[in-house]
């Protein structure tokens, strides 16, 4: 079956595209958005939530800049709770990289998983039937059929699939959370991990999310009319899979300063298709590069829609800043230092690569940077620096700061 109101045209994966749909949604970031927020309208109908999710992940659309538009327009009291939501998405990030051995749990225990599935014939059947939306569960199925055709899902409708894929029809964690990054336009490495660690009752621990008919029913305004015996009572979560607890804190990298004497090559990645914020200006520039790498989001077929996204958003990238690209494609991680060396420079910049398969990537790359003399170095926003800080417990450490982090950034 195929959605026949649903498209991706509105997602133009340009920078203009984003400052369109911020202008466009500008009026709904109040009180609309706090009594609308939680519904699920169904495929090509979120006139409530922003969609704004894919262009705030590459950066296309910054952060502040979403909270600037809501509080001039409603005042911080009436867009809270969209100011909220957009903190929720920095502090994952933060939080991630504040326990990097997280990402590497998630990445081993998928390879794990994912050889399981080869050996467990049965498994494989349901793992495939739920990813094809065929599980006979109607607002299940078509959730995923709404993913896969779209690359976007209702946040409300995220959180009921993980529940109901991990504890109703008890497939791997791992396994959905992949499936969702290969298929999400907006999909990051932080929260889509906590995300599925959250429902799992992994990251707020003991306190699994739980899909309920009733809850469904009511959030798709009786679209869907779920059985509840078909749903799992959920008694507890998945903590005794990591029965020693969270992680230690790690302190968040420290960065150095590009050196503006030194032959220099701009490195731009889906991480942040927002150079033209730093400054260029000061780089003894020789050469600029995009990065192809959304492939290195699992070790499975990724949507071709998720590359169109990517390989979009990073020519208008290279076109904005009339930029004169060499295109790279993130496999040999050798190649990265033969293209600096190349073009005769010796310090790569880029905007920094957060933990996640990209960074994994960079990682690999750097013995070979290393042996070519060739630095590596990111600039990190205000942004970033001033909410990582606070991810060292909760979200609700963050919440406290709001205010003073508002005002630290310069948003007021």
């Amino acid at each position: 079956m195929s959605l026949n109101n649903a498209n991706t045209q509105y997602f133009e994966a340009t920078r203009i595209a984003g400052e369109t749909s911020l202008k466009t949604f500008t009026q709904q970031m109040g009180k609309r958005y706090t009594n609308g927020r939680n519904f699920d309208r169904g495929a090509g109908q979120h006139r409530d939530v922003s969609m704004l999710s894919p262009y705030v992940r590459r950066r296309l659309v910054l952060e502040p800049d979403l909270v600037n538009t809501a509080i001039e327009a409603h005042g911080f009291d009436d867009a809270e709770k969209f100011i909220h939501e957009v903190f929720w998405r920095s502090y994952f990030k933060g939080w991630l990289e504040r326990r990097p051995i997280i990402w590497d749990l998630y990445k081993n225990g998928l390879i794990q998983d994912l050889e399981l599935l080869n050996r467990d014939r049965s498994l494989r059947k349901r793992v495939e039937a739920a990813e094809a939306g065929q599980t006979g569960l109607d607002y299940f199925d078509s959730w995923a059929e709404e993913l896969v055709e779209t690359g976007y899902l209702h946040n409300h409708a995220r959180m009921w699939f993980a529940s109901i894929w991990i504890f109703s029809l008890e497939l791997p964690w791992r396994l959905g959370a992949d499936f969702f990054f290969r298929h999400l336009l907006d999909g990051d490495p932080a929260s889509n991990t906590l995300g599925w660690r959250w429902v799992a009752g992994l990251h707020t621990r003991g306190k699994p999310y739980q899909a309920q008919a009733w809850n469904i029913a009511k959030f798709t305004n009786n679209r869907f009319d779920p059985r509840p015996k078909d749903l799992l009572e959920v008694v507890e979560g998945l903590e005794n899979e990591e029965p020693e607890g969270l992680p230690d804190i790690s302190p968040l990298r420290i960065l150095q300063a590009p050196d503006p004497n030194r032959p220099t090559v701009l490195l731009i990645t889906e991480e942040d298709c927002r150079p033209e914020d730093f400054d260029l200006s000061s780089l003894n520039l020789k050469g600029c590069a995009t990065l192809t790498a959304s492939h290195l989001r699992s070790p499975l077929s990724v949507s071709p829609l998720v590359e169109k996204f990517e390989q979009g958003a990073l020519g208008d990238t290279a076109s904005r800043n009339n930029l004169d690209i060499t295109e790279l494609w993130a496999g040999v991680p050798s190649d990265l230092a033969q293209w600096a060396s190349r073009a005769g420079a010796n310090q790569i910049v880029t905007p920094f690569i957060p933990i996640g398969p990209l960074r994994d990537w960079i990682l690999e790359a750097t013995p070979c940077l290393d042996e070519a003399g060739i630095e590596f170095v990111e600039w990190r926003r205000d942004w970033d620096d001033a909410i990582w800080r606070y991810t060292t417990a909760g979200f609700f450490k963050v919440k406290k700061k709001i205010p003073s982090i508002l005002q630290t950034t310069g948003v007021i």
